[in-house]
């Protein structure tokens, strides 16, 4: 992805990026893709009705993620305790996300896959929250 390349040219920034945050923002993004992916996936699976819950929760977790990437990549008057409240909604969904699709790994190849990348997002996430000035 380019989110370094673009936040690094960002005129504010001077070139001082925060790498974790930019390792969050990756990770949320291809967590957004892969929980769309799975939800998907698992409405062709014939079992779908025992899948509702993990759908739901892919689709959240393809929400918030998606969200707290974009949030995250706006650098103009950056507002660090939206930032952080976002990066813990992030990791809070990844969080239940990846149990519940981790209920359904050893059936379903994309939900393993799903679970390892709501695992990384959450990381990522709590990661950048660390490197963020604490809140006032």
């Amino acid at each position: 992805m380019h989110v370094q390349a673009m936040i690094s040219s960002h005129p504010q920034l001077r070139g001082e990026v925060n790498r974790t945050l930019v390792a969050a923002i990756e990770a949320a993004y291809v967590c957004a893709q892969t929980c769309t992916a799975c939800a998907d996936a698992c409405l062709a699976e014939e079992d779908v009705t025992n899948l509702s819950r993990c759908i739901r929760l892919d689709l959240d977790c393809a929400d918030i993620c998606s969200a707290t990437g974009s949030v995250a990549s706006r650098r103009t008057g950056s507002n660090e305790a939206v930032m952080r409240h976002m990066l813990e909604a992030c990791a809070e969904i990844c969080r239940l996300c990846a149990e519940e699709c981790g209920r359904h790994a050893h059936h379903h190849d994309h939900c393993r896959v799903c679970a390892e990348a709501c695992r990384d997002c959450d990381e990522a996430c709590r990661a950048a929250i660390e490197t963020l000035a604490p809140m006032q």
